[in-house]
């Protein structure tokens, strides 16, 4: 993860290989650069010319087929047997262009290449369809834009659905929806399971974990927590313990944990990622300043903390876990110096020999050797830090000195098997430059959970709030005295460190995570202001009525679900999430661990509708976001059917007349009692549309019409899918806009579609009748 200034984020509007032209012509030399690596002999002599072309190259576009196996198979298709076919036709200036190509390494060829600059997407008919598709599916969260080197870590993490992980430096969130996909890799498009597992994604600046929380949302999960603190310090978690008699498995979703009450546990994690801050120096082909800026004390720099996050880490896996450590730089003073260090420091860890895993993907292993620059003009010549230290001879230079011992290789480098870790070029596969290492903690005998007795009086009086603030306690307490760490370096990143605050909380229905009266933590630069997290009685009327009329199933975790303001406020959205994260979330101020979302919203209030107007029991409708978390519970046997001619209509009418449907849906709807409903569109063929799965779609039943109730873009996106073509209104829009500035009546929009929410569910506004 490179390690940008904050301004370059402003309006969170970067993204992972976004589709840019670069228009700039910054110099793509830098002779310190060239110097050091050459010095290091990270390539061959005879391959350095090579290595340097690839870094001069622009970076080809990636995208990776996101979501369920059912859903990415079937967007997979799509991609190889309706545009492949039509791109091999392309061309741009009188010359063909080239047709994107999966990833040789990914697995099931999910993964694809684009060769093809912007300018030809928007000028090649053929181009330009299949750019509208990828446009559509990746606003839906279908497709991912996302570097091909940036898919290396979570396929090495090997995540099950009932893991707990931690992503200790998530955002923008690309590799956090890997993870979730994994949790989540056993759904289909009209069957899903309840993961039993846990994810937190984590990143130390608030505002990118906004963007991390609008990535994640397209892959909605109720395993998910998103927090705000710093890695190197995350806080320890305690729990309840689960009783010895619970063997839940991930998609057992019928079944309740077995929390002991009487003891907690603090919490370990079975894999955990950490992509840490870095030079960034592998992302030379789409960050051209760095040629400008790089000097080789930018690593020296962020080794330490570096090693911090990752020692942390350490600390928080289970016997047998397995944590991923990788970085965006080619600097071994970012990878194999801190590997070595952290291995020295805890040798309950051991490097992972992964090299059968992905075949075809080209790599070497890790260095064993290198010399690391202790001056911005590339001094190289100190081969131990002893001789570097001994050159310092004036007092003032030795203390104001930067450098570190674990700098250099330790003396036992050969005994640590360094070569383990894996290093990618730009010219090996057309690529960024990348660093992965897989570590794994060694099984010891009886790995104790220390189980702690809950404050008996606390639990007898029931008291949901924290006893008082004490100093903060992180479990093993990291001795970085011995390492020489510069502690200096911990403070580059924002310390969110909050307070130990104490023992679980008595239960009760209606609890909010605790802390309701307790004013937010502070932190460097301002206040931590997120809205509370209230968990809502499972008996709540209007909740009730709507499980009803979704005849949901009886093991519906209706306690599962919270609101987003203080107890006591109306309702306006319901959350979802498992047992563990509401274990989390009831057992630790959510102020302490900087909760900034949780879980997955699945229910929405209706408001402003006469449909719904003085009758509550109407006024909660189920999500299009939230409907694979609801699809476990649902009762297939009372869903609406219908087939691809009503899936038809509702895309292409905001609110089409009850009237308008063909039998058997008109009779079925008009019978139907005003409110939210959940349809099957089966699978089958309709002249010349083929629906190849079942779909599962929300509804909103009015007094006279019926309204699919899907975002637009989503809309879209499923009506090229389908049908070749955007039926929809959004997309009649488009087509007419488009015209209207083909004969120059106005200016183009910046997007394809509409931004607009779901639809207006009072469905009777702005139609003719």
């Amino acid at each position: 993860m490179p390690r940008t200034k904050k301004k370059g984020r402003r309006g969170g509007k970067a993204r992972d290989n976004a589709w840019i032209d670069r228009k700039d012509t910054l110099e793509t030399t830098n002779e310190r650069f060239e110097r050091y690596y050459k010095n290091l002999k990270i390539v061959p002599d005879e391959k350095w010319d090579d290595f340097m072309h690839s870094l001069r190259q622009p970076l080809p576009s990636t995208f990776r087929i996101a979501g369920n196996r059912q859903l990415a198979q079937v967007l997979n298709d799509a991609v190889k047997n309706t545009y492949i076919p039509q791109l091999q036709s392309g061309t741009f200036e009188g010359e063909p262009l080239p047709v994107p190509t999966p990833l040789p390494w990914y697995p099931d060829s999910l993964a694809w290449q684009i060769n093809v600059p912007r300018k030809s997407l928007r000028k090649s008919p053929e181009y330009k369809k299949f750019h509208n598709f990828l446009v559509f599916e990746t606003e839906v969260g279908n497709i991912s834009r996302q570097e091909a080197v940036s898919m290396l870590p979570p396929l090495f993490l090997d995540v099950e659905p009932h893991h707990w992980v931690i992503d200790m430096c998530a955002a923008p969130g690309s590799k956090t929806t890997q993870i979730i996909e994994a949790f989540h890799a056993n759904d289909s498009l009209s069957t899903a399971m309840a993961p039993t597992g846990l994810l937190i994604a984590n990143d130390s600046d608030n505002r990118r974990t906004h963007l991390l929380i609008h990535q994640s949302a397209r892959l909605p999960s109720p395993v998910l927590m998103v927090t705000n603190l710093d890695a190197s310090s995350f806080p320890a978690i305690k729990i309840p313990v689960v009783d010895a008699s619970d063997d839940i498995k991930g998609g057992e979703h019928g079944k309740k944990r077995n929390w002991r009450k009487d003891k907690e546990q603090q919490i370990r994690f079975d894999r955990i990622l950490c992509d840490v801050p870095c030079s960034g120096d592998g992302t030379l082909r789409k960050n051209l300043e760095i040629w400008k800026k790089w000097q080789p004390l930018d690593g020296n720099g962020l080794h330490s903390l570096q090693l911090r996050i990752l020692l942390r880490g350490f600390q928080m896996l289970k016997n047998d876990g397995r944590i991923v450590y990788s970085t965006c730089s080619l600097n071994p003073v970012e990878n194999e110096a801190v590997i070595a260090a952290a291995l020295n420091h805890n040798q309950e860890f051991e490097l992972v020999d992964v090299s059968d895993r992905l075949p075809s993907l080209i790599r070497i292993p890790g260095l064993t050797s290198w010399c690391p620059a202790v001056d911005r003009d590339v001094d190289m010549s100190f081969d131990t830090y002893a001789k570097y230290m001994e050159s310092l001879t004036d007092e003032r230079a030795r203390s104001s000195n930067k450098m570190l011992e674990s700098h250099w290789p330790p003396a036992n480098v050969n005994d640590l098997k360094l070569e383990r870790c894996m290093r990618i070029y730009p010219h090996f596969q057309d690529s960024g430059g990348f660093f992965v290492a897989v570590l794994r903690k060694k099984v010891t005998a009886g790995e104790p959970i220390e189980p702690v007795a809950i404050d008996g009086k606390r639990q007898a009086e029931g008291v949901s709030g924290p006893p008082a603030p004490k100093k903060t306690k992180l479990d093993e307490e990291i001795s970085t005295d011995s390492m020489n760490v510069d502690q200096s370096a911990a403070k580059s990143e924002p310390v969110a460190m909050a307070e130990e605050q104490g023992k679980i909380s008595g239960s009760h229905e209606h609890n909010q995570t605790q802390g309701k009266q307790k004013q937010p933590l502070t932190e460097t630069g301002g206040t931590f202001k997120e809205n509370p997290f209230t968990f809502i009685s499972r008996h709540e009327a209007s909740l009730q009525a709507c499980i009803k009329r979704l005849n949901l199933k009886p093991n519906f975790p209706a306690e599962n679900l919270f609101m987003r303001s203080p107890e006591g406020e109306p309702i306006r959205s319901l959350y979802l999430v498992n047992d563990v994260v509401k274990a989390i979330m009831q057992s630790t101020d959510y102020t302490r661990i900087r909760l900034v979302s949780a879980g997955v919203k699945i229910f929405g209030k209706v408001e402003n509708s006469k449909d719904t107007r003085n009758l509550p029991e109407r006024q909660i409708r189920v999500l299009s976001e939230g409907m694979a978390a609801v699809l476990p519970y649902v009762n297939h046997d009372t869903l609406i059917a219908a087939d691809i001619g009503v899936l038809r209509t509702l895309l292409g009418t905001y609110h089409p007349l009850c009237t308008s449907f063909e039998e058997p849906f008109r009779t079925t709807m008009t019978n139907k009692s005003i409110g939210s409903h959940i349809s099957r569109f089966k699978a089958g063929t309709q002249g010349p549309t083929t629906l190849t799965h079942d779909l599962i779609l929300p509804l909103w039943r009015s007094e006279n019409a019926v309204s699919l109730m899907v975002e637009k873009k989503a809309k879209s996106a499923l009506s090229l899918r389908l049908f070749g073509e955007d039926i929809t209104v959004a997309g009649r829009n488009k087509q007419i806009e488009t015209v209207k500035v083909v004969n120059g009546d106005e200016e183009p929009s910046t997007i394809p579609g509409n931004d607009s929410d779901e639809e207006d569910v009072d469905a009777d506004k702005n139609m003719d009748e």
